[in-house]
């Protein structure tokens, strides 16, 4: 079975790119399971159930995505094993510009909103920087220059990827992913084989623990001032 990661920010396309994969896995008799992976709410899953597909959803609530990602991939695996699936695709939230939920072993998919500014793949971090491609989307609605531009910026954040330009509406760009869906290496043992392609940040901050209260006094971990300055307080 192929494990393919596709991550990016809202509002990117990753489902509409997704949908455009599955129907030509399918027209190749291939089944995919698909797992989408948000925070508080979707209701994407109603437009992949069109194409009879097994879809699951997970929402994360107050745990980080990526994190949750990362904790369920033995029950995804189950999962699409028992639907005896040829290709398990796992959407996830992505909304954590310090770390990726990317596996060595999987093929990963970073999918950026073009109209969201030139600079946007700087900003991304390891979503975009560890990504094997990236899936650039809405470019027909800027022009071919302000595309050029975001296609230069991405190669200067990530210059191994691919880059493969899509269309949410038309299918543009399926056809080159589906071909790299399909070179990918299978995935066979999940104990043996699953380790994360980069670092997770240093710490969980006391906010994200659960501490309401401001001020440096009631704070504790890695932590880094406004001089860019990191210190570690704490046990």
């Amino acid at each position: 079975m192929k494990f393919i990661t596709i991550a990016g920010t809202p509002g990117s396309g990753k489902t509409s790119t997704i949908i455009h994969v599955i129907k030509e896995l399918l027209s190749i008799n291939k089944l995919p399971s698909v797992i989408k992976i948000d925070c508080l709410w979707t209701d994407d899953d109603k437009r992949i159930k069109r194409l009879n597909v097994p879809i699951k959803v997970g929402l994360s609530k107050d745990m980080c995505p990526d994190h949750f990602f990362i904790y369920n991939i033995e029950s995804m695996f189950e999962w699409a094993k028992k639907n005896n699936s040829d290709v398990l695709l796992v959407e996830t939230a992505g909304l954590c510009l310090r770390c990726a939920p990317y596996t060595k072993e999987s093929l990963s998919i970073c999918v950026i909103d073009v109209t969201s500014g030139p600079n946007t793949p700087l900003k991304i971090g390891p979503l975009l920087t560890d990504a094997d491609i990236v899936v650039t989307t809405k470019g027909d609605i800027v022009s071919q220059a302000e595309r050029e531009v975001f296609r230069e910026r991405v190669m200067e954040a990530n210059p191994s990827c691919s880059i493969i330009e899509s269309n949410g509406i038309t299918g543009k760009g399926r056809y080159e992913l589906l071909h790299q869906i399909l070179k990918s290496n299978d995935f066979y043992d999940f104990k043996k084989d699953m380790v994360l392609r980069c670092n997770p940040p240093f710490s969980i901050c006391t906010l994200c623990a659960g501490e309401k209260k401001i001020g440096k006094d009631y704070h504790r971990g890695i932590l880094r001032n406004m001089e860019d300055f990191s210190k570690y307080i704490g046990e």
